[in-house]
């Protein structure tokens, strides 16, 4: 399914369908399907870090070594399912679950305040300052209920992006 010189079958396109819940179209997944064709440079049915890299959106992310470790060798389907929770059909919780991973980096289920200093350090680099950004994430966390030494969850995620609704929607052009 990931090498450059196969198509995908019916049964390709509804076993990612499955996979993914529903999310995309048979046309998005065959337009998903060419992209990762055109990242997989050596054909070998996945995607290196190298390879992300080569998309200019993702490599200029301040988040991109994140990422990374996220994406790393991910064959199609699960290339589509890292995806899904872009898709505008995607759930709070797929949404949230993919931000969840971001945030813990460690992959222990749970977020740390130090956790979250990474990533607020992450993004906005040298604009503020760690006093700043501790000053700002313990009001955050005050306000929605918790404390600097709480470690959330993604449940406590869900509940804390429930109230945003985070958007994040990516539309797969079809050709």
């Amino acid at each position: 399914m990931g090498n450059t010189s196969s198509m995908l079958t019916q049964y390709d396109i509804e076993e990612v369908q499955s996979h993914c819940h529903e999310l995309f179209e048979q046309q998005e997944i065959l337009s998903l399907y060419q992209r990762f064709c055109q990242l997989d440079r050596n054909a070998k049915g996945f995607i290196s870090a190298d390879e992300f890299l080569s998309v200019p959106e993702f490599a200029m992310n301040p988040l991109s070594q994140r990422l990374l470790k996220m994406v790393d060798g991910l064959n199609f389907k699960d290339f589509v399912a890292f995806l899904s929770a872009f898709s505008a059909k995607a759930s709070l919780r797929q949404k949230v679950q993919l931000i969840f991973k971001v945030y813990d980096s460690d992959c222990n289920g749970k977020v740390s305040f130090k956790d979250i200093m990474e990533v607020l350090r992450d993004l906005s680099g040298s604009f503020m300052s760690d006093e700043q950004r501790e000053e700002v994430l313990s009001q955050v966390l005050k306000e929605s209920g918790y404390t600097s030494d709480s470690f959330l969850t993604v449940e406590d995620f869900v509940k804390i992006f429930g109230s945003c609704k985070p958007e994040m929607d990516v539309e797969i052009p079809v050709d």
